[in-house]
């Protein structure tokens, strides 16, 4: 990712080796923070609270958190895998990176869990980068392909939420098709979608563009439905939380309503996710639990200093939503562009 015109990465190792570095992404765009996390507890404040966010990206925080843990108190894995695994039930990275963790130390002597841990976490890092990469370059055919058909103009890509660099360790899964393209010569603007009730389109993925250079222009969510009816869209690319075993995606809140919207105006659906964000455990996503997050997420806005309040009124704040299969156009993956996954 390219931050303050630096390459960084969106987590890392302390210089001390013993915890690990974030951005606080509850204070993007305005204030650029990084935090350092050094006990498993930092570790699942800062994904429940969502100082860092991103179905990956929770992945390698969770697994950096075990590790913490275990240097803390080597029998504690059983323990610390729990608690870390109950901070968010949506995204299936989560359980992945920690289960991960678990089987590389599992059978080793205590004293020898943390820096095993600590290795394997750095390990599921690296690998997020390189899946990301592979899922940017099978992608990148793709938008080839699009502009080879509008040769004339800029295509024209719309996404939903944050599945960018910001929700991964580097490259992203939805943006990072985008960012290659953009590196090599491919015209291309990016409808952002506003993402409410956080607005992590309008405040991480809009940044990140910005940050690379990308083209882009933030949209209501409600008004992306217009922009495909009217033929401003070439392709919607989104990321995932998790894919069940028959391809339905659980994806940010207002996800389905694009794919519905998508469907009915002819415009592709494509769904970038690296192999660690498939469940093949869960049948449908039926079965996904579906995160309930707090109401004054719906009913206040705040620029991480002030909040106002939008209504006194009740509100419900489902986080995700599930969009059925036969709605999704096809699968970007590390191994390929996918019409079934599975």
């Amino acid at each position: 990712m390219k931050l303050e015109g630096e390459h960084r990465r969106s987590i890392t190792r302390t210089d001390d080796g013993k915890g690990a570095r974030i951005l606080d992404q509850r204070k993007l765009p305005w204030t650029i923070q990084w935090v350092e996390l050094r006990s498993a507890q930092d570790a699942a404040v800062a994904i429940r609270d969502m100082w860092t966010r991103g179905a990956p990206l929770i992945g390698a925080t969770a697994a950096y958190g075990l590790a913490m843990a275990l240097a803390e108190d080597p029998e504690g894995l059983d323990e610390a895998h729990a608690m870390l695994l109950a901070t968010r039930p949506t995204a299936v990275n989560l359980r992945w990176a920690l289960d991960a963790v678990a089987a590389s130390v599992r059978d080793l002597p205590p004293a020898a869990r943390a820096e095993a841990a600590f290795a394997r976490a750095d390990e599921i890092a690296d690998e997020d980068v390189a899946l990301c990469r592979a899922i940017g370059e099978h992608g990148l055919a793709l938008l080839r392909d699009l502009h080879a058909k509008h040769p004339d103009r800029p295509i024209n890509i719309l996404t939903h939420c944050n599945a960018g660099w910001l929700a991964t360790v580097d490259y992203g899964t939805a943006t990072a098709p985008i960012y290659l393209a953009h590196d090599a010569g491919i015209p291309v603007h990016v409808w952002v979608d506003e993402t409410r009730p956080r607005n992590q389109g309008a405040l991480l993925t809009a940044f990140e563009l910005a940050g690379h250079g990308v083209p882009h222009t933030v949209i209501a969510d409600n008004a992306g439905g217009l922009l495909m009816m009217r033929g401003q869209v070439d392709a919607v690319i989104v990321g995932t939380d998790r894919v069940t075993a028959n391809g339905d995606v659980c994806n940010k809140i207002g996800t389905y309503l694009k794919a519905l919207a998508a469907h009915d105006s002819g415009v592709p659906f494509y769904v970038a996710l690296p192999y660690t964000t498939f469940d093949p455990e869960t049948p449908t996503g039926d079965e996904v639990p579906i995160e309930e997050r707090d109401p004054g997420e719906l009913t206040s806005l705040s620029d991480g200093d002030a909040t106002v309040r939008v209504t006194g009124s009740p509100s419900y704040n489902p986080a995700f939503d599930v969009t059925p299969a036969r709605l999704v156009t096809g699968y970007i993956t590390e191994s390929g562009v996918k019409s079934r996954i599975g």
